[in-house]
């Protein structure tokens, strides 16, 4: 299942043991839209072993300046509370599960 992180459940969800795997999206963002159902597919091929959430940059600006996000959509995994990898746009599922091996 995706979650949506917001100001006040990010800093939670993205502390503990489980790698999370987070979209930085936008309603108006055609990309954005296109990756939705590789993200689903990660939720739900990862589930248990990986939290996979979304942040909507027009209603989480400092979320969005905090992990440097400039364009759409960024995915970041975080460990421990820290940033551990990120790429920007369109990924197809592979590339999407090697970015969390």
């Amino acid at each position: 299942m995706v979650m949506h992180f917001d100001e006040k459940t990010f800093d939670e969800a993205v502390r503990g043991e489980k790698p999370v795997l987070v979209d930085f999206w936008a309603t108006w963002c055609g990309p954005c839209r296109m990756l939705a159902p590789v993200i689903e597919e990660i939720a739900n091929e990862y589930a248990g072993k990986v939290k996979v959430g979304k942040v909507n940059v027009d209603d989480e600006r400092e979320l969005a300046l905090e992990y440097g996000v400039s364009s759409i959509p960024t995915l970041v995994v975080i460990r421990d509370g820290e940033a551990v990898k990120g790429v920007v746009g369109l990924h197809n599922l592979e590339q999407l599960k090697a970015l969390l091996a």
